[in-house]
C-alpha cells in the first residue's frame, strides 16, 4: 500500500549549513499492518511524518499510497480522505465542542453523506468514552481525554492511513497504556494502516513492525 524509494530530505540552515534529515530511505508497508518508526530527536521522524502526511512536498524520491505518487493527489483530498494524523499536542480548537473538533476534517468535505455522519459520529463518541463529553470544550477535559478526541477526529472520515506522532508523550503511563491499547484495538476493526512515531522502542512492542531510524537512515527493521 505505501512503498518509499530512495527518500531524500535535506534541509538548509545558511549558505554553510546543511541537515540532511532524511538519506536514501526506501522501505514498504502492507494495508493493514502496525508500523512504529523509532528514533532518538534528530533521527528523522518528525520529517518522515511530515511527508507521510502530505504536509511536506519538498523532498528527493518517490512514496506510492496505493501505487500513485502522494504529490499527485490533491493535497486536501489527500489530507481529508486518505491519511488521518493524531498530534502529540493534541492540536484541538479550544472554542469548539467535542463533537464540533471530531467533525473539523470534514466540516468542508464530502466524505460521508449527511446520514451516515452522525451516525460515524456517536459511533466514534460511544468506542473512545466520550459520550458524556460531546457538549464539552478542550478545557474542561483530561489529557486522555484529549487524546481520545484527537484519535477521533483523526478517524471521523475512515482513512486508509492513520499517523501518530508520539501519542503518549504527554500522558501518564496508565492513560498512555490504555491509548495504546485503543489504537490497536480501533487498527483491527477499521481496518486502517497504523503508523506510530515515537521515540520510545518499547513503548510498542506489539506493532508489525519496526523501522529504526538514526541519522536520517534505517539502521534496523
Amino acid at each position: 500500500m505505501i512503498k518509499a524509494e530512495n527518500l531524500n530530505k535535506t534541509y538548509v540552515m545558511n549558505k554553510k549549513v546543511k541537515v540532511k534529515a532524511l538519506d536514501d530511505i526506501s522501505f514498504t508497508i502492507k494495508e493493514g499492518s502496525t508500523i512504529a518508526i523509532v528514533g532518538p530527536s534528530g533521527s528523522g521522524k518528525s520529517t518522515m511524518l511530515n511527508i507521510l502526511g502530505g504536509l511536506d512536498t519538498e523532498y528527493k524520491g518517490s512514496l506510492l499510497v496505493d501505487g500513485k505518487d502522494i504529490k499527485d493527489y490533491d493535497t486536501n483530498y489527500y489530507r481529508r480522505n486518505i491519511v488521518g494524523t493524531i498530534f502529540q499536542q493534541f492540536n484541538l480548537v479550544s472554542s469548539l465542542t467535542v463533537a464540533e473538533n471530531i467533525l473539523l476534517p470534514i466540516t468542508f468535505g464530502k466524505q460521508l453523506g449527511k446520514g451516515r455522519v452522525n451516525d460515524r459520529l456517536e459511533y466514534l463518541l460511544g468506542k473512545l468514552g466520550l459520550k458524556e463529553r460531546a457538549d464539552h470544550k478542550p478545557t474542561e477535559l483530561s489529557g486522555g481525554q484529549s487524546q481520545r478526541v484527537a484519535i477521533a477526529r483523526a478517524l471521523i472520515a475512515k482513512p486508509k492511513i492513520i499517523l501518530a506522532d508520539e501519542p503518549t508523550g504527554n500522558l501518564d503511563s496508565k492513560t498512555g497504556g490504555e491509548i495504546v491499547d485503543l489504537l490497536f484495538e480501533l487498527n483491527k476493526e477499521e481496518g486502517t494502516t497504523l503508523i506510530i512515531v515515537t521515540h520510545d522502542p518499547e513503548l510498542f512492542n506489539n506493532v508489525d513492525r519496526k523501522i529504526h531510524l538514526r541519522d536520517g537512515k534505517i539502521i534496523q527493521e
